[in-house]
């Protein structure tokens, strides 16, 4: 595992990111996602609208460059 690999937490609802704190008060509604490093089957791609933050197919980032991103993960 590489060195910068770290969890995150994100609102399951909105897809935003939340505080660690808010993860453990709500771990019904929250996710931990880890990230960064190697995953064993190398890096693949995930699509995430820019305005919620939610996972988006590739069509929908094809039809909407500006308002959507793509990670490594």
């Amino acid at each position: 595992m590489a060195g910068n690999e770290h969890e995150v937490n994100r609102s399951a609802k909105t897809g935003r990111f939340v505080k660690e704190s808010t993860a453990k008060r709500s771990p019904e509604s929250t996710t931990t996602e880890k990230v960064g490093g190697a995953s064993g089957g190398g890096e693949h791609e995930v699509n995430r609208s820019a305005k919620t933050g939610r996972f988006v197919t590739d069509t929908t980032t094809e039809l909407h460059p500006s308002t959507t991103e793509t990670q490594k993960v």
